[in-house]
């Protein structure tokens, strides 16, 4: 694509359209994906470790996709929890035209496909799942967190996954490092080459009864997939 990324605005690439199938919530359904976004021909390895270690989407409130491509986790959201109203966020326009058209398409009615300007201030977010654009860069990848982890409610919880070869453990030290107590970070999962992140938000003010875990320290809940 030369300069043409999946985290372009308006990728200038060709759109070439194409249908495939994919499994979504435990459902086999036929989507749209196209060039000019992020992993077009099936479901990213990285987005299905996310998606299978990661527990049912809360029923009701605000839920957000950060970097949602075509949509997979929006679609699964959506899916898992038709009272909630999901918030599939991308700066890669064409992206969110094929969230718009696969919500559609499958029924849900439930889904915000929105450039991150377009999410309204004050809406907070009872989860964050995300397969985050790490080939942007650390500064933008950090800018991201710093502005998106801060959003979440209070008592809930954002997954990341990434990949371990594309820094995953440092950007776990990072988040540990970069929020104060009121949040702990700890690894949930690990698998395929990919290490999925946990941050938790707590109540304010943190009670006597959370116990909070150092920095880089792995829950005993941890799952190894490899």
């Amino acid at each position: 694509m030369g300069s043409d990324h999946y985290f372009s605005a308006s990728p200038a690439s060709p759109e070439n359209l194409r249908r495939i199938r994919v499994s979504l919530a435990g459902r086999s359904v036929e989507v749209t994906t196209a060039g000019g976004v992020f992993s077009p021909d099936h479901v990213d390895g990285g987005t299905e470790v996310l998606l299978a270690n990661t527990p049912p989407a809360p029923p009701g409130g605000h839920l957000l996709d950060l970097g949602c491509g075509w949509g997979p986790i929006a679609l699964t959201l959506a899916t898992q929890s038709p009272r909630a109203t999901v918030w599939a966020v991308d700066v890669n326009e064409r992206a969110l035209d094929l969230v718009r058209r696969n919500a559609e398409e499958l029924g849900l009615d439930n889904v915000n496909a929105v450039l991150p300007q377009d999410v309204p201030a004050d809406v907070t977010f009872r989860t964050i799942r995300s397969n985050p654009p790490i080939r942007v860069g650390k500064d933008i990848l950090h800018g991201l967190m710093e502005t998106w982890i801060p959003r979440l409610a209070e008592r809930s919880d954002a997954w990341l996954v990434v990949q371990r070869n594309l820094g995953s453990d440092s950007l776990q030290r990072w988040l540990a490092a970069s929020f104060d107590r009121t949040y702990s970070v700890s690894r949930a999962a690990t698998g395929r080459g990919f290490r999925v992140i946990k941050v938790r938000r707590h109540g304010t003010p943190p009670t006597g009864s959370i116990d909070l875990p150092e920095p880089d320290v792995v829950e005993s809940g941890e799952r190894d997939l490899a």
